[in-house]
C-alpha cells in the first residue's frame, strides 16, 4: 500500500505540473460579498451585438464563453478595469410593475462611461439586452437592483491568448474561475526566471521580455489573492494569436 500511495502522489505531482496548480485554494463557492444596492439598464440590442468588444478586451464575448450574461459597470465598480471578469448575481427589487422573479449571474465585460446613471458614485450595471430581460421587461428601461459578487464558474481552464511581436508579449487573459478578476500576472519562459508582467488595458498583460522560441508559463492571481500556476502553457513553438489552455481556480 505504501508504494501505491507514493506512485498516486507522483501521478497527481505529474498532472499539477502539466495542467497547472492552485496556490491558497481555499474553497469558495457561492457569494463572495453581501447583497448591495444598485440600478440596471441595458444596451447592445435584442442579440447582444452591441455589447461585443468592450473596455475589457475580450473581443467576441461569444467565442470567449461569455455569451450574453455580461455587464457594463459603472465607474464606482469597474476600478480601471480590474474588475474585468469579475462575476455578479443581481435580482430585480422594490418595482413589482417591472421586476421579474430569480436573479442572473453576469461577468463584467466592459466599462459604462460616466453620464446619467453611471456618473460615480453610483453602483450601476448596463446589461446586455438578452439578459437584463430575464429580469425585468423590456419597457421597464432601468430598474433597481440588489447585487452581490459570486464565483465565477468556469468550463476548462484559464485562455492565454499570445499577442504582440518579439520583445513585445501582450496576453489577454480570459475564461478566469474563482473570483474571475485577474489583479496580477507573472510569466516565465523555460530558460528564464519568473517576471512580472504589466497591465496594458481591460486584461491585456504584456511583458517586455525576448521569449521566442520557449515555452511558457504564466503565475495568475486574483483579487482575493488566490493563484493558480499554469506550467508550460505553451509550447517552445508557440506563435503570435494563439490561444493556450492552463490550469484553473
Amino acid at each position: 500500500m505504501g508504494l501505491l500511495r507514493y506512485l498516486v502522489v507522483v501521478l497527481l505531482s505529474v498532472l499539477h505540473f502539466v495542467h497547472g496548480f492552485v496556490r491558497n485554494n481555499h474553497a469558495h463557492h457561492g457569494s463572495l460579498g453581501p447583497w448591495i444596492n444598485a440600478h440596471a439598464t441595458f444596451y447592445g440590442g435584442g442579440d447582444a451585438s452591441g455589447t461585443m468588444g468592450g473596455a475589457c478586451g475580450y473581443g467576441n464575448l461569444y467565442s470567449q464563453g461569455y455569451g450574453v450574461s455580461t455587464a457594463a459597470l459603472s465607474t464606482a465598480l469597474f476600478d480601471n478595469g480590474l474588475s474585468c471578469g469579475a462575476c455578479f448575481e443581481l435580482k430585480c427589487v422594490n418595482d413589482p410593475q417591472w421586476c421579474l422573479p430569480g436573479s442572473i449571474v453576469v461577468t463584467a465585460t466592459n466599462f459604462c462611461p460616466p453620464g446619467g446613471w453611471c456618473d460615480p458614485p453610483n453602483h450601476h450595471f448596463d446589461l446586455s439586452q438578452p439578459i437584463f430581460q430575464h429580469i425585468a421587461q423590456y419597457r421597464a428601461g432601468i430598474v433597481p437592483v440588489t447585487y452581490r459578487r459570486v464565483r465565477c464558474r468556469r468550463s476548462g481552464g484559464i485562455r492565454f491568448t499570445v499577442n504582440g511581436h518579439s520583445y513585445f508579449n501582450l496576453v489577454l487573459i480570459t475564461n478566469v474561475g474563482g473570483a474571475g478578476d485577474v489583479h496580477s500576472v507573472s510569466i516565465k519562459g523555460s530558460t528564464t526566471r519568473w517576471q512580472p508582467m504589466s497591465r496594458n488595458w481591460g486584461q491585456n498583460w504584456q511583458s517586455n521580455s525576448y521569449l521566442n522560441g520557449q515555452s511558457l508559463s504564466f503565475l495568475v492571481t486574483t483579487s482575493n489573492g488566490h493563484s493558480v500556476v499554469s506550467y508550460n502553457v505553451a509550447p517552445a513553438s508557440w506563435s503570435f494569436g494563439q490561444t493556450y489552455t492552463g490550469g484553473q481556480f
